[in-house]
């Protein structure tokens, strides 16, 4: 039996189909995942104090850059969680140390980001005190 060929050609509609298949993926984040919400709420105040003390173009970079990075570690992390449940539905050592591990580098994102935070917001704190 042959099978067809892929359509490798290019096309609008089926760019902004992919599209709606990563908002329904941000959408699931958003309502199922807990420390997405958490990390979303630490991005809001963030960029609240941001505009309160009127920080940079090149803090604002890095802390946009910190905020998505963060963000993507946490959808991955998810993603990883969401497959080694499909591949192992039973409790297994090695599923346990996958997901560990897409947490474990969750938390490095989010430690980096929170230092990007600390050296960019304590001079300005200090400055007013």
């Amino acid at each position: 039996m042959k099978k067809n060929p892929p359509n490798n050609s290019f096309s609008f509609r089926q760019r902004l189909h992919s599209f709606r298949y990563a908002f329904r993926g941000i959408l699931f984040m958003v309502k199922t995942q807990h420390n997405f919400w958490i990390h979303l709420t630490i991005a809001v105040l963030v960029i609240i104090a941001g505009f309160l003390f009127s920080i940079s173009l090149t803090e604002w970079a890095l802390v946009v850059f910190a905020i998505g990075l963060v963000l993507s570690a946490e959808a991955f992390n998810s993603a990883i969680e969401q497959l080694t449940d499909l591949a192992s539905p039973n409790i297994h050592p090695k599923a346990g140390r996958v997901k560990d591990l897409a947490a474990g580098a969750v938390l490095l994102t989010a430690m980096a980001a929170a230092l990007i935070g600390l050296l960019i917001f304590v001079p300005k704190i200090i400055a007013v005190l």
